[in-house]
This record gives C-alpha cells, sequence and structure tokens, in this order.
C-alpha cells in the first residue's frame, strides 16, 4: 500500500531545545541556584504529569513558585520556560515539497506553555501541516499506544499508510508496533536516505 502520510515530532525533529537554556533563564527570576530549578522542576514526574494533562499551568505555576521562589509575574516565567526553541532548518526546508506530494501530521509530546510558545514562534512551518496531535491535549503521551491509535483515527488512514518520524527510538518502536513505518530522525542524511528506502518522493 502507498505511503500517503507522514508524521513529524516536534522536539529535537522540526525545531531544537535546550533545557539548559530555559533553567538559565528562570534562574535570573528565583530565589533558588539554576541547579535547585533543574533538581525541582525539570523532573520526570513533572514532565509526565504536565505533558499529559493531568496538571494545568495555572497549577505547575503555583508549584514553581513554592520550590523555586520566583519573584515576577506569571508571564515572565512563562516565557522564561518555553523561550528555549531555535528550528531545525534542514527538515523545515522539506516541508514545501513533501507538502505537494502528502499528508502531514505533528504528533509531540509538548504541554501547554511550551506549545503556545513554539505555535508562535514557527506559525509559517505548522501551517503547512494538515493537523497537529499534541500530547497535553489528548492526555496521553508516547510511547503509550493510544496517543498512536488516536493519531491514526485523526488522520483517517491505514497504519501502513503512515510514516513516522521521531529522535527517541522508543517512539518509533511504539509505532512501527501500532504498524506504522518508522525512521529515528539523526540527521538530515540519514533521513533522506530513509525516506528513499521507503519510497518517499522530496
Amino acid at each position: 500500500m502507498p505511503i500517503t502520510t507522514l508524521v513529524f515530532d516536534f522536539g529535537n525533529v522540526l525545531g531544537f531545545f535546550d533545557h539548559g537554556r530555559a533553567i538559565q533563564q528562570l534562574a535570573r527570576h528565583a530565589a533558588v541556584s539554576a541547579d535547585a530549578i533543574r533538581e525541582r522542576l525539570f523532573t520526570e514526574e513533572f514532565e509526565d504529569a504536565y505533558e499529559s494533562g493531568r496538571i494545568e499551568t495555572a497549577e505547575l505555576l503555583a508549584h514553581a513558585r513554592a520550590l523555586c521562589g520566583f519573584r515576577c509575574p506569571d508571564a515572565e516565567i512563562e516565557a522564561a520556560f518555553a523561550d528555549m526553541f531555535w528550528p531545525n532548518e534542514d527538515v523545515c526546508r522539506l516541508l514545501p515539497a513533501l507538502k505537494s506530494r502528502y499528508r502531514l501530521f505533528l504528533l509531540s509530546n509538548t504541554n501547554d506553555m511550551h506549545c503556545r510558545w513554539f505555535r508562535r514562534q514557527f506559525a509559517e512551518t505548522l501551517n503547512q501541516f494538515d493537523g497537529l496531535v499534541f500530547s497535553h491535549e489528548v492526555g496521553m503521551r508516547k510511547p503509550d499506544p493510544g496517543i498512536y491509535r488516536h493519531c491514526l483515527q485523526r488522520m483517517g488512514c491505514r497504519p501502513t499508510e503512515c510514516v513516522f518520524v521521531d529522535d527517541l527510538p522508543r517512539n518509533v518502536s511504539a509505532a512501527r508496533e501500532c504498524g506504522w513505518h518508522g525512521i529515528v530522525y539523526t540527521n538530515i542524511g540519514t533521513l533522506r536516505r530513509e525516506f528513499d528506502r521507503l519510497g518517499v518522493l522530496v
């Protein structure tokens, strides 16, 4: 069955990110050190809860103030936390050519603050997509099989028609277990070779 749909991850595929940049920006407003911010806020527990939509932004900000003693308005905390992305120009430049032949979808583990920020920053790039699926909005994170089923339902196609591109092998393995084609993104050269192997025209 021919491939009709390409599904991209956001972080470290369409856009790079650096938690260290966010931590240093947050430290300018905090009563504790950058190391303490990393230990108290950038934990797997917080990440999973926030990216799965189990806690809201207001609750996270309240926790952050209690744990780190931020001395600025919420808007400044949000900007410091979220302003850590920059485009992967190699992949972004591929999208117009792919768009002319395939449907494009985004499937990202993300959270409310990050999502609102990069949707503005990457608006031109994201406007080329036919659909955007964000973990915090659907209540599931990759590699949970449920998020792939949800995405497939949104796309209205068969698993064998889809190629999923993600930088994390565990997320690609989960997609393959659901019947999708999968590519682990490392660099643009490898991506092009994998597209060629699968018959995806660039």
